[in-house]
């Protein structure tokens, strides 16, 4: 009696979007004893879920109807128009987790308001095999009304940590392309790194650790860029300048000609830090590259 009161009082859900991510997302609510309707474009994939407990809507407006609260998680924006037209969303509390830019997240916010819904806007910052795993450290990025946040904080919190970054809907979408970004500037570092050992007797698996230590431990080094940009000093706290940088790069590209590696990678980044140089002061950091990106 007690199990059932306490799955009665969870908030119930809808979920329109069974991929991998929305299957992951519908799991770890059923798991949690949340009340949960979802719909997919393709019936096979709900029908799974079903033995787990999920109730499955014939219709995309059926699924939106049966619950307050609708999340929503599919291929793009272009999928989101598609899937609710049609659908009535007057006093819904709708929550986006599709991949979108931070203008595509600000238009569906305008869009829902229009149709007399509550927006808030998600950015995952985790893959399918984190979600109901808090051990797995990921978690999702809300942005817009901070009032459905805070009302949906517990039930949004089961399948993965939540983050609220601000009542500026386009904000998740914001932080997800900037951490993302950062992310695959480090996979393209790293590609350059196994590239420069490849045809050497280097056993790749012996520099992983090497090289995933290293990324490690200059990681902190963001937390002086923030400081240069909030200051405006860039010059502050650095020990290695941009003129020493610079006149170290020649070094890094004779090294990947000698190895036969293409410098394709660090070349762009080098001439910025030589743009930087030549309108800078060489006493300050590599800060000074953001203001060249900004155009």
């Amino acid at each position: 009696m007690g199990m059932a009161q306490n799955t009665v009082e969870r908030t119930p859900v809808t979920l329109l979007g069974l991929g991998a991510m929305g299957t992951a997302l519908a799991r770890a609510w059923l798991a949690a004893g949340h009340p949960l309707t979802v719909w997919n474009r393709t019936p096979a994939a709900a029908s799974a879920l079903a033995a787990e407990g999920a109730r499955i809507a014939d219709t995309a407006a059926e699924a939106v109807a049966a619950n307050a609260l609708v999340v929503v998680c599919l291929l793009d924006d272009d999928s989101v128009d598609a899937v609710l037209e049609g659908t009535d969303l007057a006093d819904t509390d709708l929550v986006n987790l599709t991949t979108s830019t931070p203008a595509q997240a600000r238009a569906r916010a305008e869009w829902a308001r229009e149709r007399g819904a509550r927006y808030l806007d998600g950015g995952i910052m985790a893959v399918p095999p984190m979600i109901g795993a808090p051990e797995a450290g990921g978690y999702v990025f809300y942005s817009g009304s901070r009032g459905l946040f805070e009302r949906h904080r517990q039930t949004l919190a089961v399948p993965s940590g939540t983050t609220y970054v601000g009542e500026d809907a386009g904000f998740a979408a914001l932080h997800d392309v900037a951490l993302l970004s950062a992310m695959y500037g480090m996979f393209a570092g790293a590609a350059h790194a196994f590239a420069l050992i490849r045809k050497e007797d280097i056993d790749p698996a012996a520099l992983a650790p090497l090289l995933a230590d290293w990324l490690v431990a200059m990681a902190p080094a963001v937390h002086q860029t923030a400081d240069h940009l909030r200051s405006g000093d860039y010059a502050q706290g650095v020990v290695s300048n941009l003129a020493m940088q610079v006149a170290g790069t020649p070094t890094f590209l004779t090294t990947a000609e000698q190895q036969g590696v293409s410098p394709e990678l660090l070349s762009p980044y080098f001439d910025l830090m030589s743009r930087r140089l030549a309108v800078g002061s060489g006493e300050e950091g590599l800060t000074g590259v953001v203001d060249l990106l900004v155009r």
